[in-house]
């Protein structure tokens, strides 16, 4: 049983949280008042869930000797013992296969996406890690495939229905935007420690990772203000009204840099957003708007 455990653990469950990422596809379709859409969003993030448990399962079997260093990853699976790391790595392949099986029941697409999400993350825990900005660049990437797969897995209910470039962009710029955060906080945290436990953090400074989050946090913003006015999404919409959701996506990109920076809440997005009741409560804010606003079109 306390393996079993252990192999929940090794599929991080507070970290799905990003996967639903992969439910915008339902909203910005319009398609959140069909239950059979619905239910395949719903799938789709199921089997996001599984793909991401093998590349948390793959990385931390990976970096089980680094973790043993770090003050909060020691206690995880593999780390701490709980988990063989040859028993992480089989389960790791189990997760990945069963993930991919369940994409192909779904389209076509899906199965794409969740294919090239696997093989990045490969690339990513047995290379790109150790390398400066592109580390960051791949956990980006990651977001903006789930983005991708979350409309992919929608095409039988909407023919010709795919990704708004605009609005992958501000995926990407947001999800660089919380990789670099990260970073920032495990450097203050780890101090001089930081180079054992994540090679490419001696590479990082602190000015260094804040000027690249200046220049992401206005991408963001500036690309989501765009998209709420770009014609084709005011087409596609029937209203310029998503432009009212920009006080609250700035609200929370500030709001974000506070706790990491001030308050030292951690680089975890939904740690942050668990101990910040005023963040959860803009995000909450900001999906009630944009599906009102998409629904009554004002």
């Amino acid at each position: 049983m306390r393996k079993l455990y252990g192999l929940i653990r090794l599929m991080r469950p507070r970290q799905w949280l990003k996967n639903v990422v992969v439910f915008a596809g339902v909203v910005f379709a319009q398609l959140y008042t069909s239950p059979a859409a619905l239910l395949r969003s719903l799938e789709a993030f199921g089997i996001f869930c599984l793909l991401s448990g093998a590349v948390y399962a793959l990385n931390d079997a990976v970096d089980a000797e680094r973790d043993r260093s770090h003050p909060h990853k020691k206690n995880r699976p593999v780390a701490s013992g709980l988990v063989p790391r040859s028993l992480a790595y089989s389960w790791s392949i189990v997760l990945a296969a069963g993930g991919l099986l369940a994409a192909w029941t779904v389209t076509e697409g899906f199965l794409i996406v969740g294919a090239v999400y696997l093989g990045l993350n490969l690339i990513y825990s047995f290379w790109a890690k150790k390398v400066v900005i592109l580390d960051v660049l791949l956990v980006a990437f990651g977001f903006v495939l789930r983005a991708i797969g979350g409309v992919e897995a929608l095409v039988d209910f909407s023919p010709g229905l795919k990704s708004s470039p605009w609005f992958l962009a501000v995926t990407l710029f947001l999800a660089l935007f919380l990789a670099l955060e990260k970073r920032r906080a495990e450097l203050t945290s780890l101090a001089e420690g930081a180079e054992s436990h994540r090679k490419t953090l001696s590479e990082y400074s602190t000015r260094l990772l804040d000027q690249m989050s200046a220049v992401v946090t206005t991408a963001t913003v500036v690309a989501y203000s765009l998209y709420t006015l770009w014609p084709s999404t005011v087409e596609r919409f029937g209203t310029e009204g998503l432009v009212y959701t920009v006080p609250l996506v700035l609200y929370g990109v500030f709001r974000y840099l506070y706790d990491v920076e001030q308050r030292r809440l951690g680089g975890n997005p939904s740690a942050i957003l668990s101990k910040d009741v005023s963040l959860l409560v803009d995000v909450l804010l900001w999906a009630a708007a944009v599906v009102l606003i998409i629904h009554f079109k004002p």
